[in-house]
């Protein structure tokens, strides 16, 4: 769906303009101290000690709708990470010339959850066996992906990926990326949030064990 809607915006003139016009919202939500976009209840908040995770799972519309829903979750914000090349742009990453993922960072309060349920949400809402694919959705830019941002989730990440290869849930090898945290550089803001202003998430399943 998501090669399909580049192709239609990039043939018909002003279609992006349509696209953006249908959201529910033009804006997206407040920034955090931190300079991701807030999710529902949060304000900034200088001295509150939150972290920061990072996750490419294929389209980052639907990934970035599935963690904003999760309790302990302060903000997010989708974009561009792991790619070779500065200043990427959704054209360029789409085209493949980037090296980018669509990524998507959250920002979170360990107080309320920890980096290992964000390991689960990550593994649930896609499949970690297609390499640069997700459904319908192919080019190195659906790649599944953590980035760690220090040692312990580095840890936690192979972890929980050993956990899962060998629990049998899956028929395939995990092809995963598990990397240290680059340069993250947002996506366009009519991507921010684009479920929550109305837009339409695809490609994304759930684990038939995290779905019981």
């Amino acid at each position: 769906m998501r090669s399909a809607l580049l192709l239609i915006l990039m043939l018909v003139p002003g279609a992006a303009f349509v696209a953006m016009a249908q959201s529910k919202s033009a804006s997206p939500r407040p920034l955090s101290a931190r300079g991701l976009y807030l999710t529902e209840g949060n304000k900034p908040d200088r001295a509150r000690a939150t972290k920061l995770a990072a996750f490419a799972a294929g389209c980052f519309w639907g990934v970035e709708a599935e963690f904003r829903k999760l309790p302990g979750v302060v903000a997010t914000a989708v974009g561009y990470s792991g790619g070779h090349t500065k200043d990427p742009t959704y054209p360029k990453v789409c085209a493949g010339d980037t090296g980018h993922a669509e990524t998507v960072e959250v920002e979170y309060d360990p107080k309320l959850i920890s980096y290992d349920a964000l390991l689960e949400t990550f593994w649930s809402i896609h499949d970690p066996t297609t390499p640069d694919r997700q459904g319908p959705d192919v080019g190195d830019q659906y790649r599944s992906a953590i980035f760690y941002f220090d040692e312990s989730q580095r840890k936690a990440a192979i972890a929980s990926r050993d956990r899962l290869a060998k629990s049998g849930e899956l028929d395939a090898p995990i092809v995963t990326e598990i990397t240290a945290a680059g340069p993250f550089t947002k996506a366009e803001e009519y991507h921010q949030q684009y479920v929550e202003k109305g837009g339409i998430a695809s490609c994304h399943f759930r684990r038939k064990k995290a779905a019981s």
